[in-house]
């Protein structure tokens, strides 16, 4: 008997006559995701999209399967169904069957669940479910039905080629599909916050390109290879571009050596937008990504916050702006970053930190601090020397444009 996977999408369906162009690109991305896995074939059913494998690729093969695809962003849900006819005796029969095997797993209470998209069929969703509980509660000793909270959940969903029946779900993450917002580089440190934010830009549809900046050799080889494990670990939600290491050893102990102590912070995250901006250049990207929450350090004043963006004219998006550090962390731990964190290997923001940092600074006296560098040559420097990594290897060399995960990942859909 071949398997199924009935995968439900969220935000997509509401975007009228684009929902189409998005579908797309999330079907694309889905493909992308199950390839590898094994044989599939992809179809479309309203509002969700059904994936077909054969019977050999088994149980074990079907659950990677369920794995990879809650993974996609803009899929809210992924569940192993089975198809009967629209036939009420061989629904029930299916049903049955699907309360016998969440008993055997435990399961002691249920609900039946009931959506009807096909208006043809004879009987309407209260009854429906109202039979299909019926049998299940005669058929299989041990279970209750529970409204509220219960612990297995059968749904069941009245479509013109059949009824599709499912039990356990996998939550997918939500959002838009990955390379339908466009690209922006994305500041990422070996730290907690930057890749949650780099993952919260994905939900939202954006192609990232990670830049790391890199201050060898007050920073090691174990700090440049967490954050390309770090991008590993993104790149299983579907991170397209390889990593860039930016060369920023030069660029630090020129603000530690030339400027005022207490700006440090404020220059040198100055000096990575400057950076991050040329970058964009080259990579076609329209925005830049950081990992700063509002409040969090003494950089991430409102007055910090405006003085260090004053230098690009890109926008700067900042998914953490308004969650504590609890909430990211749990996310963090949740997208499976957080282990490789906290690894003890420091990344270059936590060098020659003073000990009073200035916690309102002014664009007018950074700029004055800023005429003691040498801007266009550390610039110059520093993006030439950018090296792109991808995975355990790296090679150094000039920009060139990276693949996209997706085609066309540079154009916006409304």
């Amino acid at each position: 008997m071949k398997g199924l996977l009935l995968i439900k999408y969220g935000e997509i369906a509401l975007k009228g006559k684009n929902r189409p162009k998005f579908q797309r690109v999330l079907e694309r991305n889905l493909r992308q995701a199950l390839r590898g896995v094994g044989p599939f074939h992809l179809r479309s059913l309203q509002g969700r999209l059904v994936v077909e494998v054969g019977a050999e690729i088994g149980p074990e093969g079907l659950e990677r399967m369920v794995q990879a695809a809650s993974r996609v962003f803009g899929l809210v849900g992924v569940a192993r169904a089975s198809q009967a006819p629209l036939d009420i005796e061989a629904i029930a029969d299916q049903a049955v069957a699907i309360a016998t095997e969440a008993v055997g797993a435990g399961a002691r209470t249920f609900k039946v669940e009931v959506k009807r998209p096909n208006k043809g069929f004879p009987l309407q969703s209260p009854e429906i479910a109202t039979t299909i509980g019926y049998r299940v509660l005669q058929a299989v000793p041990g279970l209750t039905v529970d409204v509220h909270e219960p612990e297995l959940r059968i749904g069941i969903e009245i479509r013109e080629d059949g009824a599709y029946l499912y039990g356990r779900e996998t939550p997918g993450p939500g959002g838009l599909p990955l390379g339908t917002s466009g690209r922006a580089v994305a500041l990422i440190s070996g730290g907690i916050d930057s890749p949650v934010a780099i993952w919260m830009a994905m939900k939202r549809g954006l192609v990232t390109v990670p830049l790391h900046f890199w201050s060898y050799p007050f920073t090691g080889e174990r700090a440049k290879q967490k954050v390309v494990d770090l991008c590993e670990v993104l790149r299983s939600w579907g991170l397209g571009p390889r990593l860039l290491v930016c060369p920023f050893t030069e660029i630090q102990t020129a603000i530690r050596d030339r400027c005022p102590e207490e700006l440090g912070v404020t220059i040198m995250r100055r000096m990575m937008l400057r950076v991050a901006t040329r970058v964009a250049g080259d990579e076609a990207a329209l925005a830049i990504v950081t990992g700063e929450s509002l409040g969090q350090v003494a950089s991430q004043t409102l007055e910090s916050l405006a003085t260090i963006e004053a230098v690009t004219d890109l926008p700067v998006l900042r998914p953490l702006i308004g969650l504590d550090k609890e909430e990211i962390i749990g996310r963090a731990r949740s997208i499976g970053t957080y282990d490789l964190s906290i690894l003890p290997y420091e990344d270059c923001c936590t060098l020659f930190v003073p000990a009073h940092p200035r916690i309102k600074p002014t664009c007018e006296e950074a700029e004055a601090a800023e005429t003691a560098l040498d801007m266009e040559g550390l610039l110059v420097r520093a993006v030439e020397g950018i090296e792109r990594v991808d995975g355990r290897q790296s090679t150094t060399a000039r920009l060139a444009p990276a693949e996209p995960v997706v085609p066309d990942p540079g154009r916006t859909l409304q």
